[in-house]
């Protein structure tokens, strides 16, 4: 018999495999079904990204957080991005409706991981600070998000530095056919969004289909001030707003036994999108104003997989193939103007096409070896072309006539990335309190340009392999108290922007020269931790300490380039993010929940303390108070949120000042059963009042860049299910 820890692992296994594989949950009796819904509230819920088996998320030997379904059904999010403002280590970077972004532990952009089921989201394509979108995954078909807080390169590859992101949809678990609909208005935005779901299962037939329809328009800031920048009156900030539409349909052949068969086809579209800004003229006379904007993308995904389990052969117990293609087609237009003197005004406009086609694919298996090993490896590949157009216009007035200059010149040539890696991972449980879990991969990464019309520029091919590798180790000393330990190391490859670009930066501050000799980056990380988990109280604190060489961030080259100034990535040798996360939760009486956290971050350039490194937070408070009445008729919550300030950050002449100031926010929300009916239906409505005192604060890494959050904002939803 395997021993406690595995049993531990796999305690209720029918249950949580029905959670992360739900056809393999195809023979579960209809009162397992049935219990779904309630066990993925429990304090304790199943992950499966860390270590890519099913297990409770207290034996789990990382820092871990779960955004779990009845949080985004009953909160309806914009994206899932908008629930991660509360957990430890946690921001969010990127303003409107469908441009928020996850930051982990002050990393962001192309340093998270973001996947959806298991499979990279990330493109080698995006700024290095913007990172891949979560709005492409409809948040109402979303079963849970798990955020792990540290690298997972062993088992994802690169861009798994900081921190992942494993968007899990929701699939069809009960016989016959249910589903979900529901409004959501906003307030502060004019937002109007509908969307409508279905999921069946008949016999071994598999279905789900859904989307979600949204129309949101710039949405207003208060009047206040942060730091030294006021604003007189209600403000709007600009090019915040979007038309966005998702829809998704699987297709599952997913009997009990060994094999299931399944598809998925996806689309996002989204127009109108933009980054956000606030008229300069409104708080600091004189600035550069920088609109960027994207008139529209169109994101469309197919994915299928097959699965073959309970094999017994010498090599896998179970084996699951999966592939997919995506095109994510994307316009940008970039807007600048920089006075230069009374009466004189240097303006540019920028307009990028950009169409990216990705293909990728994954091979994974599992053996045990005995009772008390198990083993996962596996092999996984990713090539994508990105292929673009710009148009770029300068136009100089104030000196005579109007100087207009006009270029169709590509800042990023046609260019190719292609990975492809191999991985090994051993779960070891040598006694009944001890689990420990180690691996390694090998990655070789290829960057290609090739002849580009309107570059002079000969082609580039560049190939480089990095090998990664992780233990992970957890103690129980007993059955609610456990010790934890995790070092690894991780990597990122260079990407497509940061080598080959060359033009004028998306903000208009600069112009990027190509470096086609980066590095790749790799991090070694150390996090200690513990956790306990009792009846009435739950917590985990976590110590971490995050060493990155050769880090790529951008450096000014003390020279110009069509009249700005030339910056270029280059390959710092030591950025170190040191910090400390606290979670906990206690529950004096049913269906009363006090939780709180706290995060500590501190960052820097080892080698030079003169370059500021910092970009989220210095300090992160949470404190929540939160009410679920047993008959399940209504809830209510009070969530407060306070950062403090920030001064390991270079803002430059930016008007905020020197320091990222300090804020707090508090939300309300609340929720009604408004009836049931006999067949089934349940309807909900649910009020939020988000920054109830109407405080004028921007999140840190939308600050510099001045972008300040919605004034007090009040949102309406009425959900239905059957």
């Amino acid at each position: 018999m395997p021993s406690s820890a595995f049993r531990r692992r796999l305690t209720g296994s029918a249950i949580a495999l029905a959670l992360v594989s739900p056809g393999i949950a195809a023979g579960q009796s209809d009162t397992t079904r049935a219990a779904e819904d309630t066990l993925v509230f429990r304090i304790d819920p199943v992950v499966v990204t860390a270590t890519r088996t099913a297990r409770p998320v207290s034996s789990v030997p990382q820092p871990v957080s779960v955004v779990q379904r009845r949080a985004l059904a009953q909160e309806l999010p914009n994206t899932v991005t908008d629930l991660f403002r509360d957990l430890p280590g946690v921001d969010v970077t990127g303003v409107g409706v469908n441009q928020g972004r996850p930051q982990i532990r002050g990393q962001r952009g192309q340093r998270i991981l973001l996947l959806e089921d298991g499979l990279r989201l990330n493109n080698f394509r995006r700024q290095q600070d913007f990172g891949e979108l979560p709005a492409l995954v409809d948040a109402t078909g979303v079963q849970r998000v798990e955020v792990i807080r540290g690298p997972a390169s062993v088992l994802y590859g690169s861009d798994a530095i900081g921190g992942v992101v494993n968007i899990i949809t929701r699939t069809p678990t009960e016989d016959g056919l249910h589903g979900t609909a529901s409004y959501r208005y906003g307030n502060v935005e004019n937002q109007s969004a509908g969307s409508a779901r279905v999921y069946g299962r008949f016999g071994d037939l598999t279905l789900r289909a859904g989307g979600t329809l949204r129309s949101a328009d710039p949405y207003l800031a208060p009047a206040g001030t942060f730091g030294e920048i006021t604003l007189a009156g209600e403000t709007t900030v600009l090019n915040s707003g979007v038309e966005d539409r998702s829809f998704d349909v699987r297709l599952g052949w997913e009997p009990a036994g060994s094999h299931a068969i399944w598809a998925k086809i996806e689309q996002y579209d989204a127009d109108d999108a933009g980054f956000g800004s606030v008229d300069p003229a409104l708080y600091a006379p004189g600035s550069p104003d920088i609109r960027i904007t994207y008139p529209s993308q169109t994101w469309r995904k197919v994915t299928t997989g097959y699965r073959l389990q309970n094999l017994g052969v010498a090599i896998a117990d179970r084996v699951e193939i999966l592939a997919y293609g995506q095109d994510n087609e994307r316009e940008l237009d970039l807007g600048f103007a920089i006075p230069l003197g009374p009466t004189a005004l240097l303006s540019q406009t920028s307009q990028n096409a950009t169409d990216i086609r990705t293909y990728g694919g994954r091979i994974e298996a599992r053996k045990a070896a005995g009772d008390d090993v198990l083993f996962t490896y596996g092999v996984d590949a990713v090539r994508e072309r990105a292929d673009g157009t710009d148009l770029n216009t300068t136009v100089i007035t104030g000196f005579g006539p109007p100087m207009t200059e006009v270029s169709d010149r590509p800042q990023l040539p046609d260019s190719r990335f292609t990975s492809l890696g191999a991985f090994l991972q051993a779960e070891v449980a040598p006694t009944d309190r001890f689990t420990l879990i180690g691996g390694g991969r090998w990655t070789r990464a290829q960057a290609e340009t090739f002849q580009t019309q309107g570059l002079d520029q000969d082609p580039i091919d560049i190939t480089d392999g990095t090998f990664v590798a992780a233990a992970n180790a957890i103690y129980d000393v007993n059955e609610s108290f456990s010790l934890i330990g995790a070092v690894g190391r991780a990597f990122r490859s260079p990407n497509l922007i940061e080598r080959f670009f060359d033009g004028p930066t998306p903000e208009g501050s600069g112009y990027q020269v190509r470096n086609p000799d980066l590095k790749s980056e790799t991090s070694l990380n150390v996090d200690l931790g513990l956790r306990y988990s009792a009846p009435m109280v739950s917590l985990e604190a976590f110590v971490f300490r995050n060493e990155i060489d050769n880090g790529v961030r951008i450096q000014p080259l003390g020279t110009e380039v069509q009249g700005i100034p030339a910056f270029q990535n280059t390959n710092v040798e030591d950025l170190l993010f040191r910090g400390f996360e606290f979670g906990g939760e206690v529950r004096p009486v049913d269906g009363v929940r006090l939780g709180a956290t706290f995060t500590k971050l501190d960052s820097k350039d080892a080698l030079n303390e003169e370059n500021p490194v910092g970009e989220s937070f210095s300090t992160k408070a949470t404190g929540t108070v939160r009410y679920d009445d047993p008959a399940d008729r209504f809830w209510a919550a009070w969530q407060l949120r306070h950062n403090g300030d920030r001064k390991d950050v270079d803002l430059g002449t930016n008007p905020l000042g020197d320091v990222l100031p300090a804020f707090s926010v508090q939300d309300i929300r609340a929720g009604v059963t408004v009836f049931r009916t006999d067949g089934g239906q349940v309807h909900r409505v649910v009020v939020g009042l988000t920054n109830l005192t109407n405080e004028l604060y921007a999140e840190f890494s939308n600050a510099s860049f001045f972008r300040p959050e919605p004034k007090r904002n009040l949102t309406l939803s009425w959900q239905l299910s059957f």
